[in-house]
């Protein structure tokens, strides 16, 4: 939970940005009323990097995003850098508007202002509004205008945009050759496995907290759902995600630790390895809610059996992507954090845990496992 300030008039001097504060959660807005429930950059951070690198590598001023509660209409939110009434804006500390487009996610409940500079200023703060011109898909419009600022990093850096997994973010385990099992596991959120047939998607209905979809009749009954057309969406949209990942450049950290990272503290980036990496003791990867992680790993990830991938700061695991080249193996009893995308299989061994996605271009095996989704 983090304090929004609220406007009273659409228009307003930076400073008038500070006066009031209005804290997500309270009762100022109906839960059916549209709201903005987070932002990237969130409230009062600072050390924002001023550029962000999204997939193409694509450099921009830092992308600023607002989360809402519902669906909007995505033609309220203005696309343009001077557009009569703004919806989406960003200021900087003396008032000025920072020219910018916004566009909307495929499920309009998030809108990113990217600025069309190369980058923000240093050290510098700034104010981001969504305003009542904003509605949602039924019309309705924010009770009241919201905004909340940050501050950008004193030294210039470039951030890493987290990789944008499409119609697959629904799903906690996606294969595409067969998902095995020994039993039991507890998975929460959607399974799936395609092109193979759902006679390779072993898991049983009672082991899944969410859907189980399969391409054809085969899969477990009575809970399989027949949708080759979601899963050939899904399996696009993942093999689309890998090569985001393993296309960025401007690395912060390459070949580090030789490829042993068992023992380290990890700041956000983006880290090369062509080699294959080691976890053989716990690992916390240490930043903030927005910060992101890409790793990108040319041989296989291999995690040490009881090691921990812990998160620290506010990490999230929805950030953390593991872009692998070659197989994973996750070890017994051993805890892992982020999003897999690997391109080969993915072993999850005896009583491991992961709070993250699985996602093989081959197959992934469980053994008694926990596979949460991540909260986002």
């Amino acid at each position: 939970m983090y304090s929004l300030k609220m406007l009273s008039k659409p228009r307003m001097n930076f400073m008038a940005l500070l006066m009031s504060t209005f804290v997500i959660g309270t009762t100022a807005a109906l839960a059916a009323d549209p709201m903005v429930v987070s932002s990237s950059p969130s409230n009062n951070t600072t050390n924002v990097s001023i550029s962000t690198n999204s997939s193409n590598n694509n450099v921009t001023g830092t992308v600023v995003t607002a989360t809402f509660n519902q669906a909007m209409d995505p033609t309220t939110i203005s696309s343009f850098s001077y557009a009569p009434l703004l919806a989406f804006t960003l200021k900087d500390m003396n008032g000025n508007n920072v020219p910018g487009n916004v566009t909307m996610n495929a499920a309009n409940t998030v809108a990113s202002f990217t600025p069309v500079a190369s980058a923000l200023n240093l050290n510098t703060r700034y104010a981001a509004t969504v305003t009542t011109a904003v509605r949602d898909a039924g019309g309705n419009a924010m009770v009241r205008p919201v905004a909340w600022t940050f501050v950008t990093k004193s030294v210039a850096s470039t951030a890493q945009a987290p990789v944008k997994l499409g119609t697959a973010g629904r799903f906690a385990i996606l294969s595409q050759t067969g998902i095995t099992d020994v039993y039991a596991s507890a998975i929460t959120g959607d399974v799936g496995t395609s092109p193979i047939t759902g006679a390779a998607l072993l898991l049983t209905c009672g082991e899944v907290t969410g859907k189980i979809f399969v391409v054809d009749a085969a899969g477990p009954l009575p809970c399989a759902i027949n949708d080759a057309t979601t899963l050939t969406a899904a399996v696009g949209d993942m093999g689309t995600a890998y090569l985001d990942a393993a296309g960025r450049t401007l690395a912060d950290f390459n070949e580090l630790g030789a490829g042993e990272i068992g023992g380290l503290t990890l700041a956000p980036g983006l880290y090369k390895w062509g080699t294959p990496v080691l976890i053989s003791t716990n690992v916390t990867l240490s930043g903030g809610p927005n910060d992101v992680w890409i790793f990108q790993i040319a041989g296989n990830l291999t995690q040490a059996s009881a090691t921990r991938v812990t998160l620290a700061g506010g990490a999230l695991a929805k950030n953390i992507f593991w872009q692998v080249a070659d197989s994973v193996s996750i070890g017994t009893t051993a805890h892992f954090e982020g999003v897999v995308l690997g391109k080969t299989l993915v072993a999850v061994n005896t009583g491991a845990s992961v709070n993250g996605r699985l996602f093989a271009q081959t197959a992934t095996t469980l053994q008694m496992n926990t596979i949460t989704q991540p909260a986002q």
